[in-house]
This record gives structure tokens, sequence and C-alpha cells, in this order.
């Protein structure tokens, strides 16, 4: 946790960008993505104990409102980039989480609850793909969006990593461990070119885990931190090249030295803010 906070630092000091308090999800677009016993099991605080076990941490009034407040966020940045052309999440990136229960440290699906609010309040007929790039699959995207032709799901991920049992995204490519920089990156543009021949999104939204780094504890990818620069740039990229507006998340980070990840999402951020600019 004290990831977010050491972000949160940095990038207050970085000019011509600008923070905002993250608002809470209501549960009107919660349950775009999620199950109404879910959510109401999550509210009024009677998740059973297994329940609790597989999301990772116990219960509480402020585990309600940071997850409020973590997909709130994203929605916050998915409206806004409509306007900017990028904008991001300092937190969120919870793709583990199901229409009807919570996972791997992620309590409601951030990117789903974002794509469905934009579309329910902003433009029914948008094309939104979200591109995931942590290092573990977004099994909880896959399953809840699996139906849904208006929302492309791209999870390019460690292939023997967490979850061990996969979803079927719209596109998944699993890496074997010890993928370079390289390899990764060449796969990436190959991924981003069957999106584009495949589905042409209106609308992008990235999921910039720093776990894939060479330093991460459970990441088992040997990406450099240039190596994620150009990742990121890729993605952006990819966005100015379309027109499309992005909004990201910062997603998983785990790295032996808690600086090594902070790092890899600031720069992300910084990234990020060159490519607003070009908007």
């Amino acid at each position: 946790m004290e990831k977010y906070s050491r972000l949160r630092d940095l990038v207050g000091e970085l000019p011509n960008l600008f923070l905002i308090e993250a608002p809470a999800a209501s549960d009107t677009q919660l349950l775009y993505a999620h199950d109404p016993s879910y959510l109401l099991r999550v509210v009024n605080g009677s998740l059973s104990e297994a329940e609790q076990k597989e999301i990772g941490f116990p219960w509480s009034e402020k585990m309600v409102e940071r997850s409020r407040r973590s997909a709130g966020a994203t929605i916050a940045a998915a409206k806004t980039a409509m306007q900017e052309g990028i904008s991001g999440n300092l937190a969120g990136g919870t793709h583990h989480a199901y229409r009807n229960r919570g996972s791997g440290f992620c309590v409601f699906n951030d990117a789903a609850v974002a794509a469905r609010t934009l579309q329910k309040e902003i433009n029914s007929k948008l094309k939104i793909a979200i591109i995931d790039l942590d290092v573990h699959q977004g099994n909880g995207t896959a399953s809840i969006l699996q139906h849904d032709s208006s929302i492309f799901t791209l999870s390019m991920h460690g292939e023997n990593n967490f979850p061990f049992q996969k979803e079927v995204s719209d596109l998944d490519y699993g890496l074997q461990d010890g993928c370079d920089d390289q390899t990764y990156l060449q796969t990436l543009n190959e991924c981003l070119d069957q999106l584009d021949s495949r589905f042409k999104p209106d609308f992008v939204i990235y999921l910039a885990g720093a776990d894939p780094h060479e330093d991460d504890r459970l990441g088992r990818l040997k990406i450099t931190k240039e190596g994620m620069r150009l990742r990121d740039e890729t993605v952006f990229q990819y966005g100015l090249d379309q027109n499309i507006p992005i909004a990201f998340s910062m997603a998983g980070g785990y790295g032996k030295e808690i600086a090594s990840t902070v790092e890899i999402h600031f720069q992300t951020i910084q990234t990020a803010l060159q490519f607003q600019m070009r908007y």
C-alpha cells in the first residue's frame, strides 16, 4: 500500500499535471459490472470468511470506501480523457474482481465498471478496448465482459503466473518466464495490430502494471526499466496515431525494493504527460 502514497508525492511535483481527489463510484455505476447481492455483501460487511480470504484482506468500512474510490477514479479518468486525450488513476487496475466475487486484492473491477459507465452515461455506441499489460491475466475482466461485443478485452500476461486457471479474453497472449524486452515489445505490437484489425476501438482503458519489470518479486519476466518505458510509449503512441483517448491505471507492482515499483509507475505518468501534450 505504501507505493501509492510515495507515487502521489512524486506526481504532485510534476508541472502541467492536475491532481484531483478520487470520487467514489455510486451503487448504480458498480452495478453496471457487478451482481447486486455481491455489492450488498461488500457494503454491509456480510462477506464470508472464504470471500474475504479470496480477496486477500479483511472487510472494513475503509476497505469499502477505498474500493469505491479506486473504481471512481478510473471512471473520472475515463471521462477526463474523453475531453483531454489522456488521464490516469494513481491506483486501480483491479482486474481479478469478478461480477459476483472479489479476488487477488481486487474488490470491484474498475476497468469493467468504467467502460460500462462511459457507455451508459456518455455514449451508448462507444467501442472500448481494455488493454491489460499487468503481468497477471485480467481474468475477472474477461469473465465479466465475455459476452459483450462492444468491449474488447486484451490481456498480455505471464502464462505461468497467477491466476493459474485463466479465463478467455477476446485476445490473450501468454508470455513465457524470462521474456525479454525485444520479445515483449514485438508481441505487444502484434497484439495492437490484431486489436486494430479486429475491433477498431473508440476509447482505450490501459492497465499499466509495473510487475512485468525484471525486479518484481512476482513477475517472472525480464523487462528492463527502458523496456517498460517503451511499452507505455507504444500504447500511448497507438492512441495518438488512431486519435483514441486513453484512460490508464497503475495495476500491479511488487518490487523487491518498493522504490523500483514506484519508479516504474512514475515513469508511466511521465510518459503519459508527454503524450497528453501532443493530443
